[in-house]
């Protein structure tokens, strides 16, 4: 379970790391969160303590928490600027 779980973070790192595209990098945050999340719950089940789903709803209610943030920034960037590109946003200066 604990090799899903980095297999989960590793392949959200890696797209925050090749995508360019904000929405594709919110979106491997997210599988980025889930990694964790899992193993939390695997070792929380493996030890019989509940901590680890105490853990699995505070990484969900942080990773709700970052897609709302996350999706307003990028709605707020998209209509002012038309910027979709993470590179293209440290070209903004006010």
């Amino acid at each position: 379970m604990l090799a899903i779980a980095a297999a989960l973070f590793a392949i959200g790192l890696f797209g925050v790391m090749a995508r360019r595209g904000v929405l594709f990098q919110l979106l491997s945050l997210e599988i980025m969160l889930s990694g964790p999340a899992l193993a939390f719950v695997a070792a929380g089940s493996a030890r019989g303590d509940p901590q680890g789903q105490g853990m699995f709803i505070l990484i969900l209610v942080l990773a709700a928490a970052e897609v709302a943030i996350g999706l307003s920034l990028y709605l707020r960037l998209s209509r002012i600027a038309d910027v979709t590109d993470s590179d293209s946003i440290s070209d903004l200066q006010g």
